[in-house]
């Protein structure tokens, strides 16, 4: 697909998306796979549509406040980057189209303003003690508000002490250690049983996801470097690797390379920490004969929901499922395994109708061979399920720590 940029459009953004959208075809494959496509029915809320709409604002067509809720209805699951036969980008696509939306038609100064507190809440230090409130208060709020607030998880796990010659570095997160204390500290101990050391930059924040989703590149590349610079000095002369728990996370971090592609700085350390960047499960596979004579499985039907970051983002479907698979664990099937949650970071805050539906929709999938747990491999996914779940919901990693046996053979 040829996009005719205005004159003096060469070198910017508007360029770089033009080469992203020559790929495209048009052939309409994505459609099949797109969640909003699939649940609305509308050619422009599904990744074609949205082309063809980032192609018209190019072409100096004015964008209007239609084209501003037809790309924000998009979940960015990048189901349709699974699905293309021409391998469009559409991530990368949507997320530029997105950013000069905002920079030739901004939405209107409260819109703006709640994007940036929603950002700067859950990235930053209020989101902990705020949610704490909310768990206390809980049982005297309004059931719709009780669905909106999580249970509090007690804080069990302890962080292992071992000292072992191989060492990564775990990003630590934002919103995880808030809502769900006990996972990178599950994701230490299962490493510790295979001699790996795991270490947390304290300088080391939010990977940049949630701003770069709420048209906040700027603080997104901030934040990437701020993470760049409390890592290097590490792996420069510790730690093998950035390893990572939440996929959605992950897909972040294997995107600082392009995030930070024009950044003479920190360009080549940005590319080699997304070289560098790995989902914990990739450390265990050499290592699961060792595991599994060391785990009690009990008799549970299981399933796993595999986030669209692990599949679409991470490329990476069926990775997790293998490990679990060799480690004795019987899954169950999951119809449609390929559609979203709905969750899909701040989503499910922004488009709540969708979102729900979504959910819904998944929830039926995964309880279609009954199983008395759903295991997944992000955070985000993990409390949208769950919030409306009959069964628990739990990390992989988590429940892995769980079944370790100490001492066992």
């Amino acid at each position: 697909m040829q996009t005719q940029l205005p004159s003096g459009a060469t070198g910017s953004q508007a360029a770089t998306a033009a080469g992203l959208i020559q790929r495209c075809v048009h052939c309409g494959f994505c459609n099949a796979t797109c969640p909003t496509y699939q649940l609305l029915g509308d050619e422009r809320d599904g990744p074609r549509g949205r082309i063809y709409l980032i192609k018209q604002m190019l072409e100096g067509h004015t964008p209007t406040a239609r084209t501003q809720q037809h790309l924000d209805r998009c979940l960015t699951c990048r189901a349709c980057e699974s699905t293309c036969p021409s391998g469009v980008e559409y991530g990368r696509l949507v997320e530029l189209g997105r950013s000069i939306l905002t920079q030739r038609a901004p939405r209107p100064w409260p819109a703006r303003l709640g994007r940036r507190a929603l950002s700067a809440f859950l990235a930053g230090r209020l989101f902990a003690p705020v949610l704490r409130l909310g768990q206390m208060l809980r049982p005297l709020l309004p059931a719709s508000w009780r669905a909106r607030i999580p249970r509090r998880e007690r804080r069990a796990s302890l962080w292992p002490t071992t000292q072992h010659v191989r060492r990564v570095l775990l990003l630590g997160g934002c919103v995880q250690p808030a809502l769900s204390p006990n996972i990178n500290a599950a994701t230490a101990r299962v490493l510790d049983v295979l001699g790996i050391e795991v270490m947390v930059a304290p300088a080391a924040g939010c990977c940049g996801a949630i701003a770069q989703h709420l048209d906040q590149e700027d603080r997104a590349r901030q934040q990437a470097r701020r993470n760049i610079d409390a890592w290097w000095p590490l792996l420069e002369s510790r730690a093998e690797a950035v390893i990572f728990n939440a996929t959605g996370c992950g897909t972040q971090l294997r995107e600082y390379g392009w995030l930070l592609r024009d950044d003479p700085v920190y360009k080549a350390r940005a590319a080699r920490i997304s070289a560098l960047a790995c989902d914990v499960s990739a450390l265990l596979e050499p290592h699961l004969p060792t595991l599994r004579g060391r785990l009690r499985l009990p008799l549970q039907r299981i399933a796993y929901h595999a986030p669209c970051s692990q599949q679409h983002g991470l490329k990476a479907r069926g990775s997790i499922e293998s490990v679990l698979e060799a480690l004795g664990v019987k899954l169950q099937a999951v119809p449609d395994a390929h559609l979203c949650c709905g969750s899909a970071g701040t989503y499910s805050l922004l488009q709540p109708q969708i979102a729900r539906q979504l959910r819904d929709a998944k929830l039926r999938a995964l309880g279609a061979g009954e199983p008395q747990l759903i295991l997944s491999a992000n955070i985000g996914c993990i409390h949208h399920l769950d919030a409306a779940s009959e069964v628990p919901v739990r990390h992989w990693i988590e429940w892995l720590d769980a079944q370790l046996t100490p001492g066992g053979s």
